[in-house]
């Protein structure tokens, strides 16, 4: 008799089980952490916590090579775990070593973006619910930030994952990343950031550079989809960010006239009275209002928190989210437009494939850490992650042949 995938349940230690034993992908989780086929210390010496029954929290565990790994993981068959910092030395001696002496010297750059802090302006969800509509404000987000850290930071290695639930993970792997100081990160971080705490702007000249990726967004997401303007509530909120006067009472005149106009049409409204002022410089003041509207909406907001400290420790790629069962996954960049959280893969559905499939398993001599993930719809996205890693590890090589041709030439 087949089972159902609803009677898999995330929250079963046996469901996980089979989940690490059958459908985690190891090697390329340890490619992409380690830049490297041989073990190096951006594995032994990385901290890695787990989460287990009982909420039981397990800090500063490291291992050796990944076949460690994937014994101690399955052994603990945690509910979720996370990863951490590159120390000095091995997390696992910390209890070992003089106190204060186990300090973390490297970290990918990560961001963490949650759709909790759009609570204020999304529509069709609202708390721990997310859809493929309020999607597009991450979509957005990704569009921003993505292309700032590579166009004006030049970083290459970034892996964009999903949480699980209603946010998306950031990961910047390129070396100089890795390199970056707690102060340089607050440093970095205090330049990207625009609005805090979920509301608040902070007006900065680099961030014009988002806008024009940002307009299409807002025509589609918040005035044709979301309608943010057509309350009386979202109207006001309009009007509270324009700076003139005379303008704001002619609108709210108008609007209380015709108060069946949309959202599109309030903006337009707007468009059509700056287009009015014969004022060189306030004009070019309220198109500069316009441009912090749409940032107000729509620009990235970032826990900052999360992106400053290397010791952060940040949920784990293909990790199982324990209240919706859903893995943790890839996302492209390129199509985070298309991407819909509600589809993504869960653990019951991935086993219920298994059970489906009539394919053999592996056969003995094979890859013991490879698992069945090929069999079943979490395939592309390991194929993401597994492109990611090999993009970090021919990084790694160059970089190596680079130094050892630097060095013969000093030995002349």
């Amino acid at each position: 008799m087949q089972v159902s995938h609803l009677e898999y349940d995330p929250s079963s230690p046996d469901v996980m089980m089979q989940f690490y034993k059958r459908l985690f992908p190891y090697r390329p989780f340890f490619h992409w952490l380690n830049h490297d086929h041989t073990p190096s210390k951006l594995f032994t010496y990385r901290e890695f916590a787990f989460t287990l029954a009982g909420d039981v929290y397990l800090r500063y565990n490291s291992f050796a090579n990944i076949e460690d790994f994937a014994r101690e993981l399955r052994r603990l068959n945690p509910s979720r775990f996370e990863v951490g910092a590159i120390y000095n030395a091995r997390p696992r001696d910390k209890r070992t070593l003089r106190a204060g002496a186990l300090q973390p010297q490297m970290r990918e750059l990560v961001f963490d973006i949650d759709m909790t802090d759009y609570d204020a302006i999304r529509t069709c969800c609202s708390g721990k619910g997310i859809c493929k509509r309020c999607w597009a404000f991450i979509a957005a987000a990704v569009t921003v930030l993505d292309s700032a850290l590579r166009n004006q930071f030049d970083y290459h290695h970034l892996l964009w994952v999903y949480s699980g639930r209603r946010g998306i993970h950031c990961w910047v792997s390129d070396k100089s990343a890795l390199s970056l100081t707690d102060d340089q990160r607050k440093a970095l971080v205090g330049y990207l950031e625009v609005i805090k705490g979920g509301a608040e702007m902070v007006k900065k000249v680099n961030v014009r550079l988002g806008v024009q990726e940002l307009g299409g967004y807002f025509s589609q997401v918040i005035l044709e989809d979301q309608k943010c303007f057509d309350t009386e509530e979202g109207q006001e909120t309009l009007l509270s960010l324009v700076p003139d006067k005379t303008i704001v009472g002619k609108l709210r005149k108008l609007w209380a006239a015709s108060p069946d106009r949309t959202s599109s049409q309030k903006f337009k409204d707007l468009n059509a009275e700056i287009s009015q002022i014969g004022d060189r410089k306030q004009a070019q003041a309220l198109k500069q209002a316009q441009e912090d509207i749409m940032l107000q909406y729509l620009y990235p907001r970032i826990d900052a928190e999360v992106s400053k400290h290397r010791n952060h420790l940040l949920k784990a790629p293909f990790c199982i989210h324990p209240a919706t069962g859903r893995v943790c996954v890839p996302v492209d960049p390129e199509k985070v437009d298309k991407f819909d959280p509600e589809a993504v893969p869960t653990v019951g559905g991935l086993l219920y494939e298994l059970n489906l499939s009539q394919q053999p398993k592996a056969e003995a001599g094979a890859d013991p850490l490879r698992g069945d993930w090929d069999r079943t719809s979490l395939k592309p996205y390991v194929q993401m992650l597994e492109k990611h890693s090999q993009a970090l590890i021919r990084a790694t090589r160059e970089e190596r042949q680079k130094r050892m041709k630097v060095e013969g030439m000093s030995d002349w």
